[in-house]
């Protein structure tokens, strides 16, 4: 059978193919009746509907934004970070009549699969902690798509809208260091499955995610003398948070302090202290990056970003590539929660019989009914 194509539906139809092209894109411009008559025929004649590339290319426009990640799709649905951002991007894109795509960069063997990016039809790009040398980034680039990145770059000729990452790292490096903390567990993001079993990341550049990298960074900035060990217990997930913390408190002699370098696995490490029957901000403080929703109810001492309006603020720059300013520095300033607190020397002692220390260390006194002197 031959193919149905818009000009075949308009024979049959006896209209002109600009007439069916506006029972799909314009149903406004025409009636009812024909609109209807239109599309019985192509249904009888199986006709699907106009080719959506073909319509880009006449067009010139996709009516589509992408949205580059380096995690699975379900982490868009999953993460609090990237479902705020996604809302912010939103807002702005659905007041003209576009779409986002997301866009998961997976990995096939060594290398990253961008065939999702080589395929897509879209107007304009974002990454989400991607990098701007990330080959899926070089082929959006390549391919001549506009691109907006949630990273602050020297290019001058670069979008982007974001945080002071490093500042962000050195607020929680000095926040800690104040407190007298010097052993300090880091929870950092690597490609492994969450949840998977904890284990050392032996230095900075295994870390996987770029923020990462360069919160990581502020925080030694604010902390040259700390001893510092690097944990991970997979991507970016509150399981990983929870297996990490549990790892760097047993492999950490004397850890007084956890750094999540997102709130989401610090969030984990919070529950990992209620098991173990450790206080948070009193035996072990902990602290995060983000101040996502659950931050606040959690106690969490964080980094807060506008997380909603840089998302609002890449759409805006995606969307209207005459606004002057390509170039957004948004602030973030330290919350102090009870999730921190001066430094104590803890036993050495495998976190996991973190109950029995603490009972051992508390005052007769404090069984009585005294307010606790740890």
């Amino acid at each position: 059978m031959a193919r149905v194509t818009l000009k075949t539906l308009a024979e049959a139809v006896g209209v002109s193919p600009a007439t069916v092209s506006n029972a799909y894109n314009r149903p406004g411009q025409l009636s009812v009746e024909l609109r209807e008559r239109i599309l019985a025929t192509a249904d009888e004649l199986g006709y699907a509907g106009p080719d959506p590339a073909g319509r880009a290319l006449r067009s010139g426009r996709a009516g589509s934004i992408g949205v580059l990640f380096t995690e699975h799709l379900s982490y868009a649905f999953s993460d609090p970070y990237a479902v705020g951002f996604l809302t912010g991007l939103s807002q702005v894109v659905e007041r003209q009549g576009t779409s986002i795509v997301l866009l998961p960069v997976t990995m096939n063997g060594s290398d990253p699969d961008v065939t999702a990016v080589s395929r897509a039809t879209i107007d304009a790009v974002t990454t989400f902690s991607v990098s701007s040398t990330h080959p899926a980034a070089l082929l959006v680039t390549a391919r001549g798509i506009p691109l907006v990145s949630t990273d602050l770059s020297d290019d001058p000729d670069a979008a982007w809208v974001a945080i002071d990452d490093r500042r962000a790292g050195a607020l929680l490096g000095s926040h800690l260091g104040e407190l007298g903390h010097r052993r300090i567990c880091v929870i950092v993001d690597t490609n492994l499955p969450a949840g998977s079993e904890a284990r050392l990341v032996p230095s900075d550049d295994q870390v996987s995610c770029v923020v990462c990298r360069t919160r990581l960074r502020g925080l030694r900035d604010s902390l040259p003398e700390a001893d510092i060990l690097l944990v991970s217990g997979g991507h970016n997930a509150f399981s990983s948070g929870k297996s990490a913390a549990a790892f760097g408190l047993d492999h950490q002699p004397g850890c007084t302090a956890l750094v999540g370098i997102s709130d989401v696995v610090a969030l984990g490490a919070l529950e990992t202290l209620h098991d173990r029957g450790l206080v948070p901000g009193r035996d072990v403080s902990v602290c995060g990056v983000d101040d996502i929703p659950a931050a606040e109810s959690a106690g969490l001492t964080t980094i807060r970003q506008p997380i909603v309006e840089k998302g609002r603020r890449v759409g805006e720059l995606l969307l209207d590539p005459t606004i002057a300013e390509r170039q957004v520095l948004l602030p973030i300033e330290l919350v102090v929660r009870s999730s921190t607190g001066p430094a104590l020397s803890r036993p050495s002692t495998p976190g996991r019989h973190g109950r029995e220390q603490r009972r051992r260390r508390q005052p007769v006194s404090q069984q009585d009914g005294d307010v606790d002197a740890l």
